[in-house]
């Protein structure tokens, strides 16, 4: 069988497996995303100005974000602009092989179902840290607002080459990376004080924490229908590496290497980390039971033994890895 036949061949194969598990999207949509008319918004969190003691509420935050570090402060902003990214994500996850091939949004499957109330339930994260900031009186909205600006005018590229079952991997990892580093900004700010922006951040991460479990069940459902195929689509999207959804922050602008200062400010102050990368290789590999899968053809064989080694050196790299310098962003006044 030629390359081209065979890349074909595993595609169609995909794109059905994919048709399969259309019923457990459905159900995540049901039963592990939550209905508008019951979640949680960002003015839940933020002073309300239809009350007398508004401008109160506004000064008692901004004294809690006094006693908060430009570095802390930082990487929540790098956070918010990468939530804020959301339409790049939704389009993205659309032009997905298998998940809307009528490119109808007003389709009732259950994968555009997913996309879009997927991405309705992360949009308030954006909007709740993109208000906290700018009461905060503490950082460069213009500054911020050109970050985003930019990422969006960048695109957003995964690096999953349209294939959903690497997409399926890359939402797994990634909902967890972002659920750490909120949970870690979050113990930060109840550290520096702030206990209301610690709320905050618990609360998005439980946002991440549902949209994980939901992501991960979907790729438990493909291994257990097509092992070779789904464990071969992990090796390739490990062997890639994980891009952060804001990695395009930077590019074209006056200051390229943004996302690289951003990512070394949340690994010298322990937001993410060498280590969680590490660590949430082990998870996946050992939720999925990568170790233990059986029956599997060649090559699907050798990338169970990469796999399965992956997890202890990215932790040996991050042993090694030197503590980055004190960087100051330009998002900060």
């Amino acid at each position: 069988m030629s390359k081209e036949k065979k890349i074909n061949y595993e595609l169609e194969k995909n794109l059905e497996v994919i048709s399969q598990i259309e019923d457990t999207v459905a159900d995540a949509v049901d039963n592990i995303l939550v209905d508008p008319d019951d979640c949680w918004q960002p003015s839940d969190f933020l002073p309300d100005f239809e009350s007398p003691g508004v401008y109160d509420e506004i000064k008692e935050l901004q004294r809690r974000a006094e006693g908060i570090p430009d570095t802390v402060l930082s990487s929540l902003v790098g956070n918010m602009i990468t939530e804020e990214a959301l339409p790049s994500y939704q389009t993205y996850f659309n032009l997905l092989e298998g998940i809307n091939e009528e490119r109808n949004l007003f389709n009732p499957s259950g994968w555009v179902r997913w996309s879009k109330a997927w991405t309705a339930e992360e949009n308030r994260h954006g909007d709740l840290l993109n208000k906290y900031l700018y009461m905060t009186g503490r950082v460069d909205m213009r500054a911020v607002e050109q970050t985003i600006h930019r990422l969006l005018h960048n695109g957003f590229d995964p690096n999953t080459d349209g294939d959903p079952y690497q997409a399926m991997i890359y939402t797994s990892f990634q909902e967890r990376a972002t659920k750490i580093s909120h949970v870690n900004t979050g113990k930060l700010a109840d550290k520096a004080g702030d206990t209301v922006l610690s709320r905050i951040c618990k609360t998005i991460a439980g946002d991440e924490a549902r949209h994980e479990k939901a992501y991960k069940s979907f790729m438990t459902k493909i291994f257990e229908i097509d092992p070779n195929g789904a464990i071969q689509a992990f090796e390739q999207m490990m062997r890639k590496q994980i891009v952060m959804p804001a990695i395009m922050m930077g590019e074209g602008g006056k200051n390229p290497s943004l996302f690289a200062d951003f990512s070394a400010i949340t690994q010298k102050i322990g937001i993410y980390t060498g280590w969680d990368y590490a660590r949430i290789i082990d998870h996946l590999v050992k939720i999925w039971k990568v170790e233990s899968l059986t029956g599997l053809n060649d090559m699907a064989a050798k990338a169970q033994d990469y796999l399965s080694n992956l997890a202890d050196r990215y932790a040996r790299l991050a042993d090694r890895m030197k503590a980055p310098d004190e960087i100051k962003l330009a998002w900060m006044k």
